[in-house]
């Protein structure tokens, strides 16, 4: 048995940041094959994910005993069972109320992902890992193999084990690329263990549990596409927090970071985009578009940091366009801002991440303002050959155009340059000081000294320019500047997953092509026949690879006398198995026999599946069924050779016969890809 193809990515182990997080490998079979971290690491985020599997559970502990409770209150009709009921239930709801606000204070803990440099830098919302239970799916499976497949299902105990190994793994993965290759890696398994092992008319008895991410609230479904899903978002959730922990005082972590948010949204509007009835919160429409605006949104925020890195010259034009940058960046969490505060969705996004989307926007619109009077106050004045690049520039800087002198005469007069830059910066004050007050309603944000740090540096700064362009004589009254036109010069990408990056094999493949050998298709016991060569061969042709179809049967031949039948498979040819041989390879097999003759095994498949169809290997891996809100998954090129992907992205299933096709292949009939024996 191969295991999966991959190669372990170099520095596995590295930049973790999590000293305990260690990427365990163990041998197997010849190759590595990647562990999830120590899950008894004693370390920062580690503590985090076990307080969090721990308010998990008790929050499914009360619910349980909420609806016990409540089922009770309702069919109970004694007057003082209902009072005791009562009293019940306001305790189980206020425990709930508690375990939400310690889940929620959990999710706020955005500090721990953050990178360790001592650059000051504002905080990135991560997202933390949905939790699974384990799963034992050794007696399920090897029943599922006797039954349908009809081999000895205890010759299959390794590849079982290694597929609940892979996915006891994923449950901790390391926050790096290995980790992300780990979760890949069994997202990509998932696809052939849905169409070896989920018939789409009959139910594996299998439930997948997961937790919400942001409630806690437990959620189960027999659907594989629900544990595909959750891995799916976890493959996001990772993203977020490889993005937050980068060091974005350099080039090179800021282009992570932004690769990292890019590639987190992708995966939430993948998420939104092909699955629907989503069974929790976290993975509905409306909070996976939320998620999407806010990855964008922290996107955004990386490449004004970016240009305020590159563009080191403090000249006039540079200053603008930093202005318009920051003003793209406070458009942008502004629409994050809305989206949250939502019917829907403010009840389970924490209260700290919508009062720093809030703090963010205010933040980033005083910065805008706050350049574009850098701009104005600290550069020269223009001369005649820089006014038309200036007077272009300028005349799409602002929302709405300044009152007061014309553009010319405002470029070129260092007075009224200084007035327009007093009014941005008596803007960005005000919007300084909003962003603070916001910030101090939110006591866990008040925790936050990093945060705290950058938004009292940049209001000081403001100020102290303020007064410095202040003069005594003033006795103008300070004009309101007008909003700076937000414009970027790095548009955010939303880059969806690359299934194809993390190759795998089949764990399952010794049970035979997928072509045939699949969940959906039925087949008929197999049969023995010991043909003898007559004077025209075996009396039949052949087709295909893997496994080599029996195309046509010559009426009173050898073939035919013997019971084989047109559409018959074979799966074996003198004992040995030849269910992925290639035609040549059955060929001359079947050749090398001498005057005992030879003896082949074959099998029928039933109803619909004939040769035709079934040779047609694209259609035969798809299963062609579900209930898909786009039918964007069943159309993209599958990394497993198939033309295309299963339905794993429904959440429950319906049966779709094909229509019957009837297979009368004449012998005489013989395809450009066919031989007569």
């Amino acid at each position: 048995m191969m295991p999966p193809e991959e190669e372990s990515p170099a520095g596995g182990g590295e930049g973790d940041g999590d000293s305990g997080l260690v990427l365990l490998q163990a041998l197997k079979s010849g190759s590595t094959r990647k562990q999830g971290c120590d899950p008894f690491a004693q370390t920062q985020r580690s503590k985090l994910q076990h307080r969090r599997a721990r308010i998990n559970q008790q929050i499914n502990k009360e619910m349980r005993m909420r609806a016990g409770a409540e089922n009770l209150f309702r069919a109970t009709s004694n007057h003082k069972v209902k009072e005791t009921v009562a009293l019940e239930l306001s305790y189980v709801n206020s425990n709930l109320q508690l375990l939400k606000e310690e889940l929620e204070e959990l999710n706020s803990s955005v500090d721990v992902y953050q990178n360790d440099s001592e650059s000051i830098s504002v905080p990135m919302i991560p997202l933390g890992l949905k939790e699974t239970k384990e799963l034992d799916l050794l007696v399920p499976l090897k029943d599922f193999i006797s039954e349908h497949y009809g081999e000895e299902s205890v010759l299959f105990e390794k590849e079982i084990k290694e597929f609940m190994e892979l996915r006891q793994a994923m449950r901790t993965p390391s926050r790096n690329e290995a980790g992300l290759e780990l979760l890949m890696e069994y997202y990509n398994q998932l696809y052939f263990l849905d169409s070896r092992f989920f018939p789409p008319t009959k139910s594996l008895g299998v439930f997948f549990h997961w937790y919400d991410s942001l409630t806690g609230v437990p959620s189960h479904q027999r659907a594989l596409a629900f544990e595909k899903g959750s891995v799916l978002f976890n493959i996001g959730a990772l993203h977020t927090q490889i993005g937050a922990r980068q060091d974005r005082a350099s080039l090179p972590g800021l282009n992570q970071a932004i690769d990292a948010f890019q590639k987190a949204a992708g995966a939430f509007n993948y998420l939104k985009e092909n699955f629907s009835n989503a069974p929790s919160l976290d993975m509905s429409a409306a909070s996976l578009n939320m998620l999407v605006r806010l990855m964008v949104a922290q996107v955004q925020e990386c490449v004004f940091e970016k240009m305020t890195l590159l563009r080191a010259q403090h000249d006039f034009l540079t200053r603008l366009q930093l202005a318009q940058e920051a003003a793209r960046v406070e458009d942008v969490y502004s629409l994050v801002h809305q989206t949250m505060t939502q019917a829907h969705v403010k009840d389970y996004v924490p209260f700290s991440w919508t009062t720093m989307v809030h703090v963010k926007s205010e933040h980033f619109k005083a910065l805008s303002h706050y350049f574009a009077a850098i701009a104005l106050c600290d550069c020269p004045a223009a001369s005649d050959a820089e006014l038309p690049e200036q007077e272009k520039a300028f005349i799409q800087f602002h929302v709405t155009m300044p009152e007061g002198p014309s553009l010319r005469i405002l470029l070129q007069d260092p007075e009224e340059r200084r007035k327009l830059g007093k009014a941005h910066l008596k803007k960005a004050i005000m919007k300084h000081e909003e962003a603070m007050r916001i910030h101090g309603l939110c006591k866990i944000l008040r925790k936050m000294d990093i945060l705290q740090e950058v938004l009292s540096f940049a209001h000081k700064r403001s100020l102290s320019k303020y007064s410095e362009i202040d003069h005594e004589e003033d006795f103008f009254e300070t004009g309101d500047a007008p909003d700076i036109h937000p414009k970027t010069h790095q548009k955010p990408e939303i880059k969806s997953p690359n299934f194809s990056q993390v190759k795998v094999t089949d764990l399952f493949h010794r049970l035979g092509p997928l072509s045939v050998f699949s969940a959906k298709n039925k087949w008929y016991p197999a049969r023995r026949v010991h043909l003898m060569r007559g004077e025209n061969g075996f009396g039949f042709t052949l087709r295909g690879d893997s496994p080599v179809l029996i195309a046509g049967v010559i009426p009173g031949g050898c073939a035919a006398e013997a019971g084989l039948k047109e559409g018959d498979y074979i799966i074996s040819v003198n004992g040995k198995d030849c269910k992925w041989s290639k035609h040549a390879e059955v060929v001359q097999l079947l050749k090398s026999t001498g005057e005992e003759g030879v003896e082949i095994t074959v099998i029928t498949l039933q109803g619909s599946e004939g040769p035709k169809a079934a040779d047609k290997k694209s259609a035969a891996m798809s299963s062609g069924s579900g209930m898909l809100k786009s039918n964007k998954e069943n159309s993209r090129k599958s990394l497993m050779n198939s033309k295309s992907a299963s339905t794993l992205l429904v959440w429950s299933k319906k049966s779709k016969r094909s229509k019957k096709s009837t297979y009368g292949v004449p012998f005489t009939a013989v395809g450009d890809n066919e031989a007569m024996y």
